[in-house]
């Protein structure tokens, strides 16, 4: 067990939320997102949550890529100031931690086995891809691997969908947050 304090699952009430009113992507979110990513976005099939301003948090990928290329990673965290708000908390070793309360607290193990599920249920609305079958992202469903992934796939499905990543979000809110312009 851990030393971390509060409940295995985090209060959906208190995890702070995205916008998700403009699911598709326009030229303008494509603009952005060449800005935020430094290089043209690819695969992107729909902007997942956005921030109050209006501009894309996470995209949502198509799972196979123009090339061909398999792509697992179905939502994709894009803003600067989130993605390094979640780089910051990944080099303390937080995944170590996490994973270890997924193995060991059986309530959140099942939650974030259900988060796992519902990804790949999301990602097989746009396709199946033999090559990544059964395969989420982010380390699910039992290990934590990359907190970009599981603070995407919470922003993108909103508070009480993947407790992991609602977990994340509830940490950043001092540096981060979805519901404070930062862009």
């Amino acid at each position: 067990m851990t030393d971390l304090p509060g409940p295995a699952l985090p209060d959906p009430a208190e995890v702070p939320r995205a916008r998700h009113d403009a699911p598709e992507v326009t030229e303008a979110d494509l603009t952005v997102l060449r800005e935020q990513l430094g290089r043209p976005a690819r695969g992107v099939v729909g902007v997942a949550a956005r921030c109050v301003c209006g501009r894309p948090l996470v995209v949502r990928t198509a799972p196979r890529l123009d090339d061909g290329t398999p792509f697992p990673t179905t939502y994709y965290l894009t803003c600067p100031p989130a993605v390094g708000a979640v780089s910051t908390l990944e080099a303390t070793g937080l995944m170590k931690e996490l994973t270890a309360r997924v193995q060991a607290e059986p309530e959140l193990a099942a939650a974030y086995e259900r988060a796992h599920r519902a990804y790949l249920a999301d990602r097989a609305e746009l396709g199946e891809v033999p090559e990544i079958a059964g395969i989420s992202a982010g380390g699910m469903p039992t290990r934590v691997k990359c907190l970009h992934v599981v603070v995407g796939h919470a922003l993108a499905a909103g508070p009480g969908v993947n407790p992991v990543g609602d977990d994340v979000l509830l940490r950043l809110r001092d540096a981060w947050r979805p519901d404070r312009c930062t862009c």
